[in-house]
């Protein structure tokens, strides 16, 4: 499991590459959500989205020159490819074939190799496998949960006074960290996962209480994933007190929300938070962080 210690830890290790991002609220967002919403812009990060933290910590603690494989869609595999080329070491990127060519096109540029494998990302897991390396999963690494708490830390310490902290869900990562870190030192703050319909397997692994597969159908590309991961499920059955499932549409409004009122890019998976916020105030109360996990959206993506 992941404690507050190991997040602790992880922040002297990132702090030499990474800075706070920032975490306000705008008038007209307030406004359009009826709460005061704190956006926490991990869009600002060097790779456009949260991941590096995880892979920068776990890059740290592994052997001099140790070779890396992954599997991804996109932000997971630029964070790796970022955290390797900071730490000198080979990284090889499996992706599926119908990834967007400009994260491709990122990650290469990053020094990573990367294979487009297969229809989905079982079948790019299944390829990433077979490459040899130190395979890294996107979801069960406790060096990843315990990098990406601290933009949790960052968010209590500005904004102690929360109610809820929503948090996008893919391989669940991002909300196993907020929920280690809230407990510890923000146990007034609920913690609500947020997922699409048309992926749902953290969400029904979450209320069956095991890890699931379901189809994934998403064109969310931060939120496709097939399946439950162990690490971050058993962390979130303690601890979540809340999980939504949104769809792709009413993830594409949030977008164009977060762009006209809050003058702010975000990916699909970056505005699945106030996607819940905006789909279920019944569960948010008055004061609530929405983190914008990325902004890194495709050109389908900004042509919606």
């Amino acid at each position: 499991m992941v404690s507050l210690n190991d997040v602790l830890r992880a922040r002297r290790v990132l702090d030499p590459h990474l800075p706070a991002t920032p975490s306000w609220s705008y008038p007209l967002l307030d406004e359009v959500a009826g709460r005061r919403v704190v956006v926490k812009h991990e869009n600002a990060q060097p790779t456009g989205a949260f991941k590096v933290r995880g892979a920068l910590n776990l890059m740290a603690g592994l052997g001099a020159g140790e070779p890396v494989v992954t599997y991804s869609t996109g932000n997971h595999a630029r964070a790796i490819a970022y955290a390797a080329r900071a730490f000198g070491v080979p990284a090889h990127v499996v992706m599926p074939a119908g990834a967007a060519e400009l994260k491709v096109r990122a990650v290469r540029a990053l020094g990573a190799t990367v294979t487009l494998h297969g229809n989905n990302m079982a079948d790019a897991e299944a390829h990433a496998g077979t490459v040899g390396g130190r395979l890294v999963s996107p979801g069960d690494e406790p060096a990843v949960i315990a990098g990406v708490g601290t933009a949790y830390l960052e968010l209590f310490e500005r904004h102690p006074d929360l109610d809820t902290v929503v948090v996008p869900v893919g391989s669940g990562t991002g909300a196993a960290a907020a929920c280690v870190v809230a407990a510890a030192v923000a146990p007034g703050c609920r913690v609500v996962g947020v997922q699409s319909s048309a992926a749902p397997a953290a969400h029904d692994s979450w209320r069956s209480g095991a890890c699931v597969r379901r189809d994934n159908r998403t064109r969310v590309d931060g939120l496709a994933t097939g399946r439950g991961f162990e690490l971050p499920q058993k962390i979130l059955r303690d601890l979540l007190a809340d999980f939504v499932l949104v769809d792709d549409d009413a993830i594409d409004d949030a977008r164009r929300v977060l762009s006209g009122s809050a003058h702010t890019q975000a990916e699909g998976a970056g505005a699945a938070a106030l996607a819940a916020v905006l789909a279920r105030p019944d569960l948010m109360g008055d004061r609530v962080a929405v983190i914008l996990t990325g902004g890194n959206a495709a050109p389908a993506e900004l042509s919606r």
